[in-house]
């Protein structure tokens, strides 16, 4: 739909589509316009009558906007609802009969339930966000948390490394920061294998004392 200058909703294309009223779809028997206005101008809105559709939407645009509003609590929402019901007057108007009930109670039905639609539609989406936002948060912070307490847990190793006596805090931090294996730091400091592996040894007993592990 397209608004004109005067504000009211024009359907698009309704030259097009005036024909909802012809023989085919069939003819419905006039409507007290006094008992039934609203009927009355859906009937004319049905032969393809533009004035019609302006007359309706000038006078019950603002009471369907009310009844959107009521259900939805959003204007926005509201207007967006209110636009789809004048678009399906114009395009599926054809499923009005007067016979039923009354133009009024019709255009209420149909503004109810699509205010009632859009509501569930919001709050789906709204769980899927949710849903979506825990599962990411389970992905995610947990990382973080590894990330903050491994770096916490670095410093912390590096403060105790340099309590301990030199030989022994060489001996570690050749194996667990350049990664070299117990021969290769045997070679390197030019002592025996088993004494490689003592000062390891009892240096990282140190450490799982200082750290608070268990010894």
């Amino acid at each position: 739909m397209q608004r004109s200058p005067s504000g009211v909703w024009h359907p698009v294309g309704m030259h097009e589509t005036g024909n909802l009223g012809s023989a085919a779809e069939g003819v419905h028997a006039p409507v007290d316009a006094s008992a039934d206005p609203c009927g009355a101008l859906l009937l004319k809105i049905q032969q393809g009558d533009e004035l019609a559709f302006e007359q309706l939407y000038r006078e019950q645009g603002s009471i369907l906007l009310a009844t959107a509003l009521r259900v939805l609590r959003n204007r926005s929402l509201a207007e967006e609802v209110l636009q789809e019901i004048f678009t399906e007057v114009w395009v599926n108007c054809h499923s009005y009969r007067a016979q039923v009930g009354t133009g009024r109670a019709w255009l209420t039905t149909m503004c109810r339930r699509r205010a009632i639609d859009r509501v569930r539609a919001v709050q789906a989406q709204q769980n899927r966000d949710f849903t979506q936002g825990v599962k990411e948060a389970h992905v995610v912070e947990p990382d973080v948390q590894d990330t903050v307490l491994t770096q916490v847990e670095a410093a912390r190793a590096q403060t105790a490394l340099q309590t301990l006596p030199e030989e022994q805090a060489t001996a570690i931090a050749m194996a667990y920061y350049q990664e070299l294996s117990h021969s290769e730091i045997a070679q390197r400091l030019d002592v025996p294998l088993g004494t490689v592996k003592s000062r390891i040894r009892d240096g990282m007993r140190r450490l799982r004392a200082q750290l608070g592990g268990a010894g």
